[in-house]
């Protein structure tokens, strides 16, 4: 490879991105300043946990933390269509635009009005455009039927079918498709035939997955990642911590000037 190329990777992680994904972001820009190559955001919108993408937001007068949350179409949306497929309604958007100048300032207010996108992942994505955050970075998304055409075969993995009207993301085990219903509580689903455009990684097969397709040279690493990422799995990679930031779980909501 000619030139390094540095990935990070993250779901969809609220309307306005938590501190860790501003710190991963910024930690490449960083990378890149010294080492020079392209920035690669992998971002793993085949998730479906819809706590992924609560934003917490501080109220501007009284300081206090307040969770918000996309509104999903319907239930079985919010608990296992993947993000990409999760639709976000209108009056989701309208209500939240009414609600953010108590937590943000005018400009972030207007940024938010202008996305108009359907679904939660795509929403998200607008938004980091909006804000400047992926201003020169290359996004590959695990919902991309290419991506999935072209990523290695994995052990471990999720598939996309349809159930009850919807299309849901079901854990492939035992010969059989599972929908986690909370705790040792499963609904079994038949296997029918699918492709590689159906699937997409589980946690521990995800590094593998992805880089059969992103070919990354350096790679920064959350916290929550640094626990379980299976290094044997690339060991072509240089793994580089993500940069330390204060509340980490909160909402980056500053535009640049």
């Amino acid at each position: 490879m000619s030139a390094p190329r540095i990935c990070f990777g993250q779901q969809p992680c609220g309307f306005f991105p938590r501190r860790f994904l501003y710190a991963k972001i910024l930690t490449a820009r960083r990378l890149q300043a010294e080492l020079g190559g392209e920035i690669v955001f992998f971002c793993h919108d085949s998730d479906h946990d819809p706590r992924e993408t609560q934003t917490i937001l501080r109220d501007r007068r009284s300081g206090a933390a307040v969770p918000l949350n996309f509104a999903f179409a319907n239930r079985l949306q919010r608990k296992w269509s993947p993000l990409f497929l999760k639709r976000v309604s209108a009056e989701w958007r309208t209500g939240t635009a009414r609600q953010l100048p108590a937590y943000v300032g005018d400009r972030a207010v207007e940024a938010f009005k202008r996305v108009t996108a359907e679904n939660a992942a795509d929403f998200c994505l607008a938004m980091y455009r909006e804000m400047g955050l992926l201003d020169g970075v290359r996004v590959v998304r695990s919902s991309d039927p290419a991506v999935r055409r072209a990523a290695c075969a994995i052990p471990d993995y999720f598939v996309d079918v349809p159930h009850e009207g919807e299309i849901v993301r079901a854990r492939a085990a035992d010969g059989v498709l599972r929908l986690h219903q909370g705790g040792e509580s499963y609904l079994t689903l038949p296997r029918p035939d699918f492709t590689a455009e159906q699937v997409s990684p589980a946690r521990d097969t995800r590094l593998r997955w992805m880089q059969s397709v992103v070919q990354c040279t350096h790679y920064v690493a959350g916290l929550g990642e640094q626990a379980y990422l299976r290094r044997a799995d690339a060991p072509e990679i240089v793994f580089i911590n993500r940069d330390p930031i204060d509340r980490s779980d909160e909402a980056h909501t500053e535009l640049p000037a």
